[in-house]
């Protein structure tokens, strides 16, 4: 059984579009709300984190409904036409809004363009193990963490080439690349993508492997977590959420700060970001080498000194300097390396129980940090110092490296990969 790369990254352009996306309102929404409206980081910062309250909703919800439906199109791909259709209508009317000051249509674009995000992300994560064989589904992630990755460095190179220099530059052009890009994705994801003809195709090659007597999942007998794995359950969902704490701080803020302390214009600030995602990606091979040699747990606490010295080195830097950009390559290392581990530690904790469950406990610890911290950081930045950005993050990360060390479970050594595509397989 062999998997169909073709189609793979065919199907992986509705994540492709996705990520663009999210690069794009992490990065610019904060400016126009600060820039354009004259909103406090405060507010600024409750702003940002709506769409990780819609996400907690939103998110679980269209996930179960797309699993009902049965359409022409299949289960997913009408939630993913219909979400992008929305989404690039609205979307556009958010520089409209901006450069006519207008902030009632801007925060209705925004919140329809939110919602309707919110709609297509899971049916559109669970297209790929819809049309996946079981045992090709790891690296069938790792092409749509990958994909993902290059949508999310479109926005960025989009971002620095396109937004002019000036007080009040205008960003249309920024958001018409992205949504061309969502609209293109989808364009030949449904005229490439039979969704009900290879669905059909997968039920039918995995029925012969049932029917052989022995089963192919593994149903062990639920037994009841002990107190020691259920404290370091707890240990590392509180890790979880510091280093999201710490790390979604400066990715919401950073354009910001660009801006007000280093005084960079345009979109030159996304360069860095740039620099970040970029070493992120070529980290996620060694990464995995280096877990199955040494332990993930390890490998985390070799990741939260690394992104604990680049908060370091960042708040060091008074005035922009291409120097910046070599902190942030090891931001984007020691982020691949905490990324890379701390999921299949959530697993490994809790395989005597119910997996999905614990899938949920991890999203939801790495979402609530990330309603909490825009807001909580935001009131740092407008009233003590843009300065405290940085040693927030400081903070932050290294209190996850101190309930890290009290995590004493689910630290196996992970299998060595088949391949090095697997090394890309995390969850996000």
């Amino acid at each position: 059984m062999k998997l169909n790369y073709k189609r793979t990254f065919l199907l992986s352009l509705a994540f492709l579009s996705i990520s663009a996306f999210w690069q794009l309102y992490d990065n610019l929404i904060p400016l126009i709300l600060k820039n354009t409206f004259g909103l406090g980081d405060t507010l600024t910062g409750g702003i940002m984190a709506v769409d990780n309250v819609l996400a907690l909703f939103l998110l679980p919800l269209f996930g179960a409904y797309s699993d009902k439906v049965n359409t022409r199109l299949g289960k997913r791909t009408p939630f993913i036409v219909v979400g992008t259709i929305f989404a690039v209508i609205f979307m556009m009317l958010i520089p409209l809004a901006d450069q006519m000051q207008s902030f009632i249509l801007f925060f209705v674009a925004l919140g329809i363009t939110l919602i309707a995000m919110g709609t297509y992300r899971s049916p559109a994560v669970a297209l790929m193990p819809d049309l996946t064989p079981k045992p090709l589904r790891s690296k069938a992630n790792a092409i749509i963490n990958l994909m993902g990755a290059v949508g999310g460095i479109f926005a960025l190179a989009m971002i620095s080439l396109l937004i002019p220099k000036g007080e009040h530059p205008n960003y249309t052009y920024v958001f018409l690349a992205v949504a061309l890009l969502m609209v293109i994705s989808v364009i030949v994801l449904v005229m490439t993508i039979k969704e009900n003809k290879f669905a059909k195709e997968i039920v039918e090659d995995e029925e012969p492997a049932t029917e052989t007597g022995s089963s192919l999942v593994d149903t062990p007998e639920e037994k009841e977590m002990s107190k020691d794995v259920k404290r370091s359950l707890y240990f590392i969902l509180a890790s979880i959420f510091l280093w999201f704490t710490a790390y979604n701080a400066v990715t919401t803020a950073f354009s910001r700060y660009a801006t007000e302390v280093w005084g960079l214009q345009g979109g030159s600030f996304a360069n860095a970001l740039m620099v970040a995602m970029a070493a992120a990606i070529v980290s996620f091979i060694p990464v995995g080498i280096i877990s199955s040699h040494i332990g993930r747990k390890k490998t985390i606490l070799i990741g939260i000194v690394l992104m604990s010295l680049s908060y370091f080195s960042g708040f060091l830097f008074v005035h922009y300097s291409p120097w910046i950009n070599l902190v942030f390559v090891f931001t984007g290392i020691g982020w691949a390396s905490i990324n890379v581990n701390s999921y299949p530690m959530v697993v490994e904790i809790s395989r005597s129980g119910d997996v999905g469950k614990y899938t949920g406990l991890y999203y939801t610890f790495s979402m609530a940090a990330q309603i909490f911290t825009p807001v909580f950081s935001g009131f740092l930045l407008e009233n003590v110092s843009y300065r405290t950005l940085f040693p927030y993050a400081v903070i932050f990360s290294a209190l996850s490296f101190c309930t890290m060390l009290f995590v004493k479970h689910g630290d196996s050594k992970p299998p060595k990969r088949e391949s090095a595509l697997e090394n890309f397989d995390v969850e996000d």
